[in-house]
């Protein structure tokens, strides 16, 4: 398993409410849970691979949730209608690197319009808009991590 994989398992987890998140791929699989005393990070692998490597969790994990209470309160700057994650996921404005933006801040769209993608387990799921109106805002920088109902888009 890509190590770069366990990584971005690790950081969803740090940022979400998750305590535990197990992923098998083949015969291998990967077990990552969080405990009041510090997290903890098990890989178990085929007898000819090597022996797993313990986890340290970061030395400054207060910094993340206050990211998280300053993009909670932006939706309250902004007079429109918040569209929130329906999932834990990778915030994509464009549907391939390099590619034109599904939209803009001032641009009109349609409700059923495409407007971002949350990637989630390397699925990557189109997020359509929930009403007509023009984006007011863009609360989530490309290739950021979001967490459930995060005020992605503001549509006014």
């Amino acid at each position: 398993m890509d190590i770069r994989k366990v990584k971005k398992l690790i950081e969803l987890l740090e940022e979400s409410n998750i305590s535990e998140i197990e992923i098998q791929e083949g015969e291998e699989s990967v077990r990552i849970s969080r405990h009041p005393n510090g997290a903890t990070y098990q890989h178990s692998m085929p007898q000819y691979a090597m022996p797993p490597t313990g986890y340290a969790p970061p030395a400054a994990p207060q910094p993340a949730p206050a990211a998280s209470a300053e993009e909670s309160s932006a939706p309250a700057q902004h007079s429109g209608h918040a569209v929130a994650s329906p999932m834990v996921g990778t915030f994509y404005r464009a549907s391939a690197p390099g590619a034109k933006p599904f939209v803009e801040v001032g641009q009109s769209v349609k409700k059923g319009d495409a407007i971002c993608i949350v990637e989630a387990m390397k699925m990557m799921n189109q997020i359509e808009a929930d009403q007509d109106g023009v984006i007011e805002a863009i609360l989530v920088e490309d290739g950021e991590p979001v967490e459930f109902d995060q005020p992605m888009l503001i549509i006014s």
